[in-house]
C-alpha cells in the first residue's frame, strides 16, 4: 500500500523534529520524501532494517507515480514529441520556415531563432553554436512543427484576448509576462530597447504612432511578435503598461499554451533571466 506523507511521518519517523535531516519538523521532512524523492537516509535515527524495508516501498511508489511532484517541463516535452512523432524534415521548410541541409547521411533544418539557429532533425532540437533550448523552448518548437500551420505572417496583430480559446490563459499573460515587463523597464525604456535589439527586434515606433516603445521581433520565421511599451507618466498619473500582439496566423502555428511559453521566454531574455 502507497505511503502517504502522514503514513511515512506516523509509521517509520521517530517524531522528534531534531531537525537533522535539514528540515525543522519530521512531517516537513517526510512531504519532501514522498513527493520530491528526498532521500530517506537523510534521516539519521532509522535503524538499517525499516531503513531499508521503507526505500523499496518508496522505490514502487516512485515508479507508479503516486504522490510525487510532477515535473511538468518534462511531461509537456514528451506530449510535444508524441505531437511531432510524424514529422517529415523535408516537409517543414514549407511549413514553418528555415532551410534544409544535409551532412553525410543526416538531414536537418536550420531554423532561425532570435538572432541564432537552432538544429532540428528528426530525433533532436539544438542550437547551432552549441548552447541548449531549455525544455520549454522545445516544447514550443516541437508544437510549432505539429500544429500544421503553413500562412506567412499578414502584419495584422492581435492581442492574446482576440485569439480564440485564451480566455482562461489571459491572468497568466498578464501576472508572468507583461507585468513583470511593465516593473523592470518602467522609467527605464532605454534599458528595454537596447535588451530587445540584442535579441534582434526591430524598432518600429514609427509604424506604431502613441507608443514609448514598439519593438518587432521575429523569434521564428512564421511566428513574429510585437512588444509595446507605455512608460508611466507621473505628472498625468498614467502608470507603466506593456502589451505584447501576435499575428492573426499565430494559431495556426501554436497552440495556446505554446503562445504563453514563446511568451514567457521573451521575458525571460529582456529580463537577464
Amino acid at each position: 500500500m502507497p505511503l502517504s506523507v502522514i503514513d511515512l511521518y506516523r509509521r517509520v519517523l521517530p517524531k522528534t523534529n531534531c531537525g537533522e535531516c535539514g528540515y525543522p519538523t519530521c512531517l516537513a521532512f517526510a512531504s519532501m520524501v514522498v513527493s520530491e524523492k528526498f532521500p530517506l537516509e537523510n534521516c539519521p535515527h532509522l535503524d538499517p532494517e525499516t531503513l531499508d524495508r521503507t526505500k523499496r516501498e518508496l522505490e514502487e511508489q516512485y515508479a507508479s507515480g503516486k504522490w510525487v511532484k510532477k515535473d511538468l517541463a518534462s511531461d509537456a516535452l514528451q506530449w510535444a514529441k508524441t505531437r511531432a512523432a510524424s514529422m517529415r524534415i523535408e516537409d517543414l521548410p514549407e511549413r514553418i520556415g528555415g532551410r534544409l541541409r544535409e551532412e553525410g547521411s543526416e538531414r536537418f533544418l536550420e531554423l532561425p531563432y532570435f538572432t541564432g539557429t537552432i538544429l532540428v532533425t528528426e530525433k533532436t532540437i539544438s542550437m547551432e553554436d552549441g548552447s541548449a533550448l531549455n525544455r520549454w523552448e522545445q516544447v514550443f518548437v516541437y508544437n510549432h512543427m505539429a500544429q500544421g500551420g503553413k500562412s506567412l505572417p499578414s502584419g495584422k496583430w492581435k492581442g492574446l484576448e482576440e485569439i480564440p480559446n485564451t480566455v482562461s490563459k489571459l491572468k497568466s499573460m498578464k501576472t508572468h509576462v507583461e507585468d513583470p515587463l511593465r516593473e523592470r523597464f518602467r522609467g527605464r525604456p532605454n534599458d528595454l530597447r537596447k535588451a530587445a535589439l540584442s535579441l534582434g527586434a526591430r524598432d518600429v515606433r514609427d509604424e506604431n504612432p502613441g507608443v514609448d516603445l514598439a519593438l518587432l521581433f521575429r523569434l521564428l520565421p512564421r511566428i513574429p511578435v510585437l512588444l509595446l511599451f507605455w512608460d508611466e507618466e507621473g505628472a498625468e498619473g498614467f502608470g507603466a503598461r506593456v502589451k505584447l500582439l501576435f499575428d492573426e496566423t499565430i494559431a495556426e502555428h501554436l497552440d495556446i499554451e505554446s503562445i504563453l511559453f514563446l511568451s514567457e521566454r521573451l521575458k525571460q531574455l529582456l529580463c537577464g533571466e
